[in-house]
C-alpha cells in the first residue's frame, strides 16, 4: 500500500488487528494528512489499542498518486477505510458503527449525550464559513460557538466532554479545534480567546494524550488542506519546512486547575 506510520499493541491470538487506512499529507505524500475523519477514527482506535483490546495498524495513502493495489482494491474510494479481519468498511457512518458494535471495547467510547452531540455538531461548518467569507460576522459566530463549548466545560468541570475519560465526542471535537486554531490563525488571524479558560484547559489535557499527538497532522498539512480547497498553492519554502505542531497553551497552565 503506502507508508505505515503507527502501530500500537501486539498481535496475539486474542487481540484482533485492525488496520486504518488514512489520507497522506498533500505535501509529501507520506506523513499523516489533514483529514478530520481519518484523525477522529485514528483516535478512537488508538484508545482501544492502548486498552489492549485490539492491535492497531495505520497506513497512509497518497491520494494524489494512489498505488495500483489501492486502486484495484478500492477503486475511487477515499480514506478513511477500516479493515477488520479482511473486511473493508468504506463509509464514515459505517466505520463509526463498526467501531461501536464490532470492534472489541468500542462500545465504551460511544456514550449518549444529546447536549454535547448537538453542541459540537455544526462547529466545523462555522470554520468553513470563516475561511470562505473572511468577515468578522462569521468569525464572531465561530467565537460564540466556541464560547458555548467553553461554558459547558466550565459548568461540568470535567477533564473531557462527558466526564473524566475520553469518548467518541472528544475524538470528534479536538481535531476540529486544532483546525480552527491552525487554519483560523493562518488565513484570517482568528484566535480562540484566552478568556475561554475551560476550553483551553480541555485542549491542554488533550495535548498531553498520545491518542491526539500520534494522530495529529502537521500545521503545514492543515494549512495546505484549505489552500487546496481554495485553489491556492503552497509556496516552495512552505513545502520544504520541517513539520511543526501547534500545541502551546497561551495562558498559565499552573492556573488551569488540573
Amino acid at each position: 500500500m503506502s507508508d505505515e506510520i503507527a502501530e500500537n499493541g501486539t498481535v496475539n491470538g486474542d487481540v484482533p488487528e485492525i488496520e486504518l487506512i488514512i489520507k497522506a499529507s498533500t505535501i509529501d505524500g507520506r506523513r499523516k494528512g489533514a483529514c478530520l475523519f481519518c484523525q477522529e477514527y485514528f483516535m478512537d482506535l488508538y484508545l482501544l489499542a492502548e486498552l489492549k483490546t485490539i492491535s492497531l495498524k495505520v497506513t497512509t495513502v497518497d491520494m494524489q498518486k494512489p498505488p495500483p493495489d489501492f486502486r484495484t482494491n478500492f477503486e475511487a474510494t477515499h480514506p478513511p477505510i477500516l479493515i477488520d479481519n479482511g473486511l473493508a468498511i468504506l463509509e464514515n457512518e459505517k466505520i463509526e458503527r463498526h467501531i461501536m458494535k464490532s470492534v472489541p471495547g468500542g462500545h465504551n467510547l460511544f456514550v449518549q449525550d444529546k447536549e454535547v452531540a448537538s453542541l459540537i455538531e455544526n462547529l466545523y461548518s462555522k470554520l468553513k464559513l470563516v475561511l470562505v467569507r473572511k468577515d468578522e460576522q462569521k468569525s464572531a459566530a465561530l467565537r460564540a460557538h466556541l464560547g458555548r463549548i467553553d461554558a459547558l466545560l466550565e459548568r461540568r468541570n470535567t477533564r473531557f466532554l462527558t466526564g473524566d475519560t475520553m469518548c467518541c465526542f472528544d475524538c470528534e471535537l479536538m481535531p476540529r479545534l486544532q483546525h480552527i486554531r491552525v487554519a483560523g490563525k493562518y488565513f484570517v488571524d482568528f484566535e480562540i480567546p484566552t478568556t475561554f479558560r475551560a476550553l483551553w484547559r480541555y485542549m491542554y489535557h488533550m495535548y498531553q494524550l498520545d491518542a491526539f499527538t500520534q494522530s495529529c497532522p502537521a500545521d503545514q498539512d492543515i494549512i495546505n488542506h484549505y489552500k487546496l480547497q481554495q485553489a491556492l498553492k503552497m509556496k516552495k519554502h512552505e513545502e520544504l519546512e520541517t513539520p511543526t505542531f501547534t500545541t502551546s497553551i497561551p495562558i498559565d497552565v499552573s492556573e488551569l486547575n488540573e
